[in-house]
Parts: C-alpha cells; structure tokens; sequence
C-alpha cells in the first residue's frame, strides 16, 4: 500500500475532503440524537408533553438505574441477546446452506421455490400458538420465532446473491474444466460476499424482531417481557427504558456486522 507521503497533493486534498465529510456526518448524527433527548426532557420538564405517558430521558436513566440495583435488568438483558443470537446464528448459518442446495439444484430451486415466497408472506405471529404447543413455553420457542422469522430472508438474499454472478465468468471457468464444485469455491461463494454482508444485516433486524415478537407472545424474562408487562401496569417509563436498551443492542449487533464488512473489504483490497 502506498505511503500518503506517495500521493500527490491533489489526491492527498481528496482523501482530506473524504475524512472531512465522514467526521461532519458522524457528528451530525450524534448531534441529531442529542437535539432529540433534549428536546424531549425540555418539553416533557415544561409539561407541554405529558411524562407519563411519553416518559423522558432523565427518568428512562433512573428506570434503568434502578433496574440494574433492584430488578436483576442484566437477566433480562442477557436472556433476550441470547435468544436473539442463537436464533440469528441458526437462520443465517441453515438459510445459507439452504440457499447453497437451491442454487447447486435448479429442479429442487424450481420445486421449493413458491414454498419459501408463501412461507415469506405469512404472518409468523399467526404460527405463535403452534410454536408454543411445539417447544413449550420457554426460550426455546422464542429463538424458534426468530429462527423463522429470518431464515427465508437469508435463503432469498443468498440465493439472489449466487444467481446473480456472472454467467460469462462461469462459463469461462467450465470451458477451462472446472467442475461444479470448483465454480462454486472459486467464483459464486467469493462473488456473493457483498449478498453475504446484506444478509448479515437484515438478518440482525429479523433476529431482534423475532425474539422480541416471541417474549410478546411467551416469556418470563427479557426486555420485550419487561415491554409488556410495562404496558399491562402502565409503567411507561419500564417501557421506554427496556425499548431504549433494546434499541441499543440492536445498533451494537449492527455495528459488528458493519465492522466485519469493512474487514473483508479491507482484506479483499489488499
């Protein structure tokens, strides 16, 4: 890799302008956020909107406070990231391999096929009291929720990812001998990484939506249990705080899939 001191003064303004304009974003962002957590305790302190009901961002800080002293929060927290994990890791790695097997076999891609678009449009909260006669009501029919919720995404995205190589390439590398399985180690597995990366992001959405929508349905503890019993007792502030921690590890997740990202594009470059 070239030393900075290599490039010329032009090129060296552009990459300047280029660290310029992602710090002005990064800032604007945190910013953002903070013009919203002010302007909400502003308004809810002046009584313009009602704290009961909206809570604010000083009594989400005690509520959480007070539920890591009093109420075991860090169980809950715990319990709902590893339901959310787990189910996250079986969806990717099963619809990975699901959409490995559809793309080796046209005839089973052209047999499953309207199965997995059906299974997509169906309502999986419409599935909950089959789920929780299956696997009981404990955590194993929550990480089922959201094993389900985002295994379709994974195979769809993947298997859009494998079909989407290049057919020159491949039958370039066929008229060189190459076998199936060489095709898919050599080309359609590396050419599919930016899908790969895709699906790692929309499958931390799924798996959260998953988990949570399973604590709704069936749950003793974790946030989206807090969320609901918060609601039944109308203790708002229970609410907000276990949606803003929710929110918070969601972005964590995120944010270590993004980093993996720029990992193997940094790999891939040199």
């Amino acid at each position: 890799m070239k030393n900075k001191t290599q490039y010329s003064k032009e090129r060296i303004k552009y990459l300047n302008g280029i660290k310029k304009n992602k710090f002005i974003i990064i800032f604007w962002r945190f910013a953002l956020l903070a013009i919203i957590f002010a302007s909400w305790e502003i308004l809810a302190n002046a009584g313009v909107i009602d704290p009961f009901i909206t809570s604010s961002p000083s009594r989400i800080v005690n509520t959480i406070r007070n539920l890591f002293i009093n109420d075991n929060f860090s169980h809950h927290i715990a319990t709902t990231l590893y339901e959310t994990v787990l189910g996250f890791i079986l969806a990717v790695g099963i619809g990975y391999a699901v959409a490995l097997i559809l793309w080796w076999s046209e005839k089973t891609r052209k047999v499953l096929e309207p199965y997995i678009v059906v299974l997509n449009s169906l309502p999986k909260i419409a599935l909950g009291p089959v789920i929780i006669i299956w696997f009981g009501s404990g955590d194993r029919a929550i990480i089922f929720m959201a094993f389900i919720i985002g295994i379709v995404v994974a195979i769809m995205t993947m298997l859009n990812g494998f079909l989407a190589v290049d057919k020159n390439k491949i039958l370039l590398l066929k008229s060189f001998g190459a076998n199936k399985f060489q095709i898919l180690l050599k080309l359609v597995i590396p050419g599919s990484m930016p899908s790969l990366i895709s699906m790692l992001k929309i499958s931390v959405g799924m798996a959260w939506i998953g988990s949570i929508m399973g604590e709704y349905l069936v749950s003793r503890a974790g946030l989206g249990y807090l969320i609901v019993y918060g609601g039944q007792v109308f203790k708002l502030d229970l609410v907000m705080a276990s949606t803003v921690v929710l929110c918070i590890m969601a972005t964590l997740m995120y944010v270590l899939v993004a980093t993996l990202e720029k990992i193997i594009i940094k790999y891939k470059t040199e």
